[in-house]
C-alpha cells in the first residue's frame, strides 16, 4: 500500500512539473536574447552620477551617454542612460518631474521582436497590459502585469539594438505568495517560452533573511533570461523582497569590496546557502541588488 501511495505520490509531481513547462497558450516566441533585459532603476537626479560610478566600478562596463528626454506617454523629463556591465544591464532614469503611475513600479525592461504580437502573447497568457504601448524616440513600449502583481515593461526598437552577451546572466528576483506562484509560473512559462529548470519545495529560508523554515524556490530559464521566483510567507526582514535582480559575479568578496570603496553599503553581509553566496548591498540613491558567487563543489 506505501508503494502505491508513492507511485501516485510520484506520478503527480512529474505530472505538476510537467504542467507547469507546458503553455496553456500556443503564443509565438518573441523574446530576442538575454542581454536585452534592464533593470529599471529610478533615482533623483543628484544621484545619477554617483549611483553610475559606484555601479560600474562594482561590476565594470560603461554607459551610453546620458540624455535628458521624455520617455513616457505623458509629460515627463529624465536623464536616461544604460550601465551595459559583464553582470547585468541598468536602465536608470532620474526624473526632474514628478513620476506617473504606473511607471516606476516596472522592475524591467525586456525587449521583444514585434510588440503588437507580444501584447497579444502575454494577454493570452494571462498577463495584463496596464499601460498601452506607446510611442518614444526608438521605438514603443508597453507596461503588463503578470498574476501576483509583477510588472514589467515590454519595448521594441524601430532599429534592432547589438548589445554583447553578458559573461553571467542575472537572475530576475521575483517575491510571490503560494497563492499566486503557481499561476505566474504558468503564465510567464506560456508568454516566455521558458522551462522550469529546478523547483525547490523546501528550500532554506536563510535565503530570505528567516532564521528558520523553508520556502520554495522556482528557477527559469527562457529566451529572456533567468528568472528565480521566490514563494514565501511575506514575513520578510528588510531588505529581502526590494531587489528584483540577482547579478552572478566570480568573487563575491572582490566584488563587494569593489562595492563599498565606490559608496555602496552592504546591508546582509555575504552569507552560504546550498550552492551559493550571496549578498545584499544598496547602491547610492537607493537602489538595492543581490550579489552572488555560484559554488559549484556544491
Amino acid at each position: 500500500m506505501y508503494k502505491k501511495v508513492r507511485t501516485v505520490s510520484l506520478a503527480l509531481t512529474l505530472l505538476t512539473g510537467a504542467m507547469m513547462n507546458c503553455a496553456f497558450a500556443a503564443t509565438p516566441a518573441v523574446a530576442v536574447a538575454p542581454q536585452y533585459d534592464t533593470s529599471h532603476v529610478y533615482v533623483a537626479p543628484a544621484d545619477v552620477d554617483r549611483f553610475t560610478q559606484s555601479f560600474l566600478a562594482t561590476f565594470g562596463g560603461r554607459s551610453t551617454p546620458q540624455v535628458v528626454v521624455n520617455v513616457l506617454p505623458v509629460p515627463s523629463s529624465t536623464t536616461s542612460q544604460l550601465l551595459q556591465t559583464p553582470a547585468g544591464t541598468v536602465s536608470l532614469f532620474g526624473f526632474t518631474t514628478p513620476i506617473p503611475h504606473p511607471f516606476g513600479q516596472e522592475r524591467n525592461g525586456y525587449l521583444v521582436k514585434d510588440m503588437d504580437a507580444a501584447l497579444k502573447a502575454a494577454r493570452d497568457n494571462g498577463a495584463a497590459v496596464i499601460v498601452s504601448d506607446f510611442p518614444d524616440p526608438i521605438g514603443r513600449d508597453a507596461v503588463i502585469q503578470w498574476p501576483g502583481g509583477v510588472n514589467m515593461q515590454l519595448y521594441w526598437h524601430t532599429k534592432t539594438p547589438d548589445y554583447a552577451a553578458f559573461q553571467t546572466l542575472p537572475e530576475n528576483r521575483v517575491y510571490l505568495s503560494a497563492d499566486r506562484a503557481d499561476t505566474f509560473i504558468r503564465s510567464f512559462l506560456g508568454f516566455s517560452h521558458g522551462k522550469v529548470l529546478a523547483d525547490d519545495k523546501h528550500a532554506s529560508a536563510v535565503d530570505v533573511g528567516q532564521v528558520s523554515g523553508t520556502y520554495r524556490r522556482v528557477e527559469i530559464e527562457s529566451p529572456f533570461g533567468r528568472m528565480t521566483v521566490l514563494v514565501t510567507n511575506g514575513q520578510l526582514p528588510y531588505p529581502f523582497g526590494h531587489e528584483t535582480t540577482g547579478y552572478q559575479v566570480a568573487d563575491l568578496t572582490a566584488t563587494l569590496g569593489k562595492a563599498t570603496g565606490s559608496g555602496a553599503k552592504v546591508l546582509v553581509p555575504a552569507f552560504t546557502s546550498k550552492n551559493r553566496r550571496s549578498a545584499l548591498v544598496e547602491f547610492p540613491g537607493g537602489y538595492i541588488a543581490e550579489i552572488h558567487q555560484l559554488n559549484m563543489a556544491h
